[in-house]
């Protein structure tokens, strides 16, 4: 599974876009539960977030899903984490 995180906003307004291929990773498994569960407590919609905060695109398994700070969730904090820092 390709996951890809979209992060946009923060106090520079940069944007930074990852994707992590689970494939062959002795952890595929955990990833993909995390990104199912990410994705289900995403909103279809960009929601309004805060000022200077961050905005997600979260995409996985041909579904997309938006979230934003401060209302993240533990398993799209989670993901958003893993993929910005192991993913290209």
């Amino acid at each position: 599974m390709r996951i890809t995180v979209i992060r946009t906003g923060g106090f520079a307004g940069l944007t930074r876009e990852a994707t992590l291929d689970t494939a062959g990773r002795p952890d595929a498994a955990g990833l993909e539960a995390l990104a199912h569960r990410a994705l289900a407590q995403g909103s279809a919609a960009p929601p309004a977030g805060v000022p200077d905060g961050f905005a997600y695109r979260i995409t996985a398994g041909g579904r997309t899903a938006h979230c934003a700070d401060p209302r993240l969730t533990e398993a799209q904090r989670a993901l958003v984490t893993a993929v910005l820092k192991e993913g290209a």
